[in-house]
């Protein structure tokens, strides 16, 4: 007989539904399951801080790419990524959407005194960045000093693996199996982490509508609409600039290609598991197996515009919701955290929630709010998703260089 299984959007639905009747009829006795979202959260930092380090290590470790294409992948992946940022980060600026959820938040005032007037000087954030020892950064869940050890990691690897190689040894490939293991065995932890959403979801909407009512379902609702609004100005906008004024490809032969992978990747939610299907969406526009391989496969823990741009709005979003004004300055620097936390998550489930969880604990801005953006955030990241996939597919365009069959 054959097992059924729910999805894990399915058990997320289903779990929003029991919270909004368990809710009501438990009414401020619901509270106590609020602490379902928090240990959700918890774990998901206390196992995404180290994968982000293994995660980056290994792709430094492993990655061979060079001349021209290298060029042309890490300027376009940064320049859509910019765009990308941008977009989200005006949206939350012009349309508030925090502003709609600022009632269900209880905000504190050592929040609101640590931010107030608070100047972003550039030494000393740089300088904060710099760990005085090797496990501070994973005790304080810091991505941007964990990505440095990381990068730093791999680097002094790869010149310890080219000088056995030289000397005809091979004990680097111990190393090099050690970490993949232990990449592997951290991915399927935090499957199991991610697979506990549900259970925390149901906490949280339960608690939250047992206390303030059905209110905080609208601020929801504007953070659901104005994310995905971005996401889908970034791909009407910015790809299609891309295609047509420096590519100079037909849109109509683009989307005739992109629009099998696209809709993989809203049932998948994953770009990664949609990557057969991209590369083959490439080779029907002609694109050369190196360039799409460099663009959808090497390029992957830069190429995440899709998580991206989620940030810079939910990062504001936070922000609102708690009564938080941020500079310019300030914005700046948690664009530059969420750039860093995204190179670092490429491929892992929920990545742009993960990735949000812990650019909200290197910036210093309040985490609890995260439970109840978790409710909704299977809805999101089916278009993060998507247009993860459609960055994969420009970006392997953009490194090609031209439209294949024009001049």
């Amino acid at each position: 007989m054959r097992r059924s299984h729910l999805s894990l959007s399915a058990a997320i639905v289903l779990a929003m539904a029991l919270g909004l009747v368990v809710g009501p009829l438990l009414g401020a006795d619901a509270a106590p399951l609020g602490e379902l979202g928090k240990l959700v959260i918890q774990l998901i930092k206390a196992v995404a801080t180290p994968l982000i380090y293994f995660v980056i290590v290994h792709a430094v470790l492993t990655t061979e790419i060079g001349g021209l294409g290298a060029r042309r992948l890490v300027g376009f992946a940064m320049a859509n990524a910019t765009f990308a940022l941008a977009i989200g980060l005006l949206l939350s600026n012009l349309i508030h959407p925090g502003g709609h959820l600022a009632a269900a938040v209880a905000v504190k005032p050592e929040d609101l005194a640590a931010y107030a007037g608070k100047k972003v000087e550039l030494m000393k954030t740089l300088a904060s960045y710099v760990p005085t020892s090797w496990v501070g950064p994973f005790a304080d869940n810091l991505v941007i000093s964990i990505v440095g050890m990381a990068l730093l990691t791999g680097f002094g690897l790869r010149r310890v693996r080219a000088d056995q190689i030289a000397a005809g040894h091979q004990g680097y490939r111990v190393i090099e199996e050690g970490i993949a293991t232990i990449l592997g065995t951290l991915e399927v932890v935090l499957h199991w982490v991610v697979m506990a959403v549900p259970l925390a979801v149901f906490g949280v909407v339960a608690k939250t509508v047992g206390e303030t009512g059905f209110r905080p379902l609208i601020g929801l609702g504007w953070y659901v609409g104005v994310g995905l609004l971005g996401l889908l100005l970034h791909v009407v906008v910015t790809y299609q600039v891309w295609l047509v004024l420096w590519v100079r490809m037909p849109l109509a032969r683009f989307w005739a290609a992109a629009r099998e992978p696209v809709i993989y990747a809203l049932g998948a939610n994953s770009s990664l598991a949609t990557l057969p299907v991209t590369l083959k969406a490439l080779d029907k526009l002609g694109i050369s197996r190196a360039s799409s391989t460099l663009g959808a496969c090497v390029g992957t823990n830069l190429n995440n515009d899709g998580i991206l741009l989620y940030e810079g709005m939910a990062v504001l979003f936070v922000a609102q919701a708690n009564g938080i004004v941020l500079t310019l300055p300030q914005q700046l620097s948690a664009a530059a955290s969420c750039m860093v936390a995204a190179a670092g998550v490429a491929g892992v489930p929920e990545a742009g929630f993960i990735s949000l969880a812990l650019v909200l604990n290197t910036v210093g801005l309040p985490i609890e709010l995260l439970p109840l953006l978790l409710t909704v955030d299977w809805v999101i990241a089916r278009g993060r998703s998507a247009v993860n996939v459609l960055s994969d597919m420009m970006l392997s365009i953009l490194i090609e260089g031209r439209a294949p069959g024009t001049a």
